[in-house]
């Protein structure tokens, strides 16, 4: 008794002063603009309000799903119940791969706020299939209440689980962790973080800009555009990245469960792409694990400035769903065959080879519906602004279609200079 009246009473006057503190009094601001969402979705009436996204892959291929508290409506306009079955019918589609958390606790209030019990019940109802393949929790803005909670949940939550939590107090500290452009932030997330930053004592508040990029080197692969790759590499047409990571998967990779879904020890991933930058050798088979070359894969793809398949083309995937199901094929490829030739010879020779990850399905567990949920939003994302998760459903649609009838959509276009994995 004496130790529930310890934790009570302070969360209950914690919990005033967060009221009080954090956010202003009045209606919030609406929730982050969205691609329109059918209708007809299991969970309209929870993801029309935009409090959970899924926002394309951090520097290391892990899937970056955000929750947002500020898009949280008033408690009895929301069903947390539903909310729950969203959340995991959210996660069901990414946890069979390694994926991170962003919390965004900003917005959370009385009127909008979970009781501990749900809390309580969502932490047992996310079993190990959940929190296995979680490598990490960013806890965004956190305030004394969080902080309180988490200590409370303690002796219910494992040491490994434990260790996984990060908080971050501003945004700028999110860019050591993850591909912050990508992330989708609702404005009154940004707009605290300013204020935060303003009112912050002993100097100038950090800056959230990067700071202006270096030149890169004649030797640099990730981050400068195929065309600089070209140039720098004797007019090879594939990236050598993309050449040596192909060749040693197809060698070593193909009967692999879950390849491309899993995460690689980060420092290595690191140190194999500053070896490629400094235009050293990378040895994959003495490194021993397939991971490293599928993650270096999808994180050459991620770091291109533009799209594989150019910012062009995300419109015209966006309005795939709008396209009768018999006619997509015949959609995917007149969008494809309108790429520059550059862009389409590797598209053709990347899609070629994720097709024959597919025909090995029955092992590697990689069909292509599920290679499109990893490379749909490496190979299409919009020229301003991050993926909602409305948006991703058009884009894996595509992706996968092009994996799955990668002859019918790249067959009739075979330009001279076209290599074939």
């Amino acid at each position: 008794l004496i130790t529930v009246t310890q934790v009570v009473l302070p969360l209950t006057e914690l919990q005033k002063e967060e009221e009080g503190s954090c956010v202003t009094d009045g209606p919030s601001a609406p929730p982050v603009s969205t691609p329109s969402l059918d209708p007809s979705h299991p969970y309209y009436d929870v993801a029309r309000h935009g409090i959970i996204q899924v926002s394309g892959d951090d520097h290391y291929g892990r899937k970056l799903i955000v929750f947002s508290s500020c898009c949280l409506p008033p408690s009895h306009q929301l069903n947390h119940r539903r909310l729950l079955e969203y959340l995991k019918f959210t996660l069901d589609q990414y946890v069979e791969m390694d994926y991170i958390l962003v919390y965004f606790h900003y917005g959370l209030r009385s009127s909008n706020k979970p009781s501990l019990k749900w809390l309580r019940e969502a932490y047992s109802e996310f079993d190990r299939k959940y929190k296995k393949n979680l490598k990490a929790l960013y806890v965004v803005h956190p305030t004394n209440f969080i902080r309180i909670v988490w200590n409370l949940f303690k002796p219910l939550i494992s040491h490994k689980f434990g260790r996984k939590l990060t908080y971050v107090n501003y945004l700028a500290e999110l860019r050591e962790h993850l591909n912050y452009e990508q992330l989708f932030i609702p404005p009154e997330v940004l707009r605290h973080d300013e204020e935060l930053r303003a009112t912050q004592k002993g100097g100038p508040p950090p800056s959230v800009k990067t700071p202006p990029p270096r030149p890169p080197l004649p030797t640099q692969q990730f981050g400068v555009s195929l065309q600089y790759i070209r140039e720098k590499n004797r007019e090879a047409v594939i990236p050598p990245v993309m050449t040596q990571t192909v060749t040693y998967l197809k060698e070593k990779g193909l009967r692999t469960e879950g390849l491309f879904r899993r995460s690689a020890r980060v420092q290595l991933i690191k140190e194999v792409q500053k070896l490629y930058n400094l235009g050293k050798p990378v040895n994959f088979e003495q490194i021993g694990d397939v991971h490293v070359p599928a993650v270096i894969l999808k994180t050459f793809l991620r770091e291109l400035p533009e799209p594989l398949l150019t910012f062009r083309v995300y419109s015209q995937v966006q309005e795939l769903l709008h396209v009768e199901s018999s006619l997509r094929v015949t959609r995917c490829k007149q969008i494809v065959e309108s790429l520059p030739e550059h862009n389409f010879i590797v598209a053709k020779y990347l899609l070629c080879f994720l097709h024959q990850v597919s025909q090995e399905s029955i092992i590697n567990k990689m069909s292509p519906s599920n290679l499109a949920c990893v490379f749909g939003v490496n190979l299409v994302w919009p020229r301003h602004g991050s993926i909602s998760l409305t948006a991703l459903t058009p884009i894996n649609i595509f992706a996968e279609l092009l994996i799955e009838h990668v002859h019918t959509v790249f067959g009739s276009r075979c330009p001279p200079a076209q290599v074939m994995p």
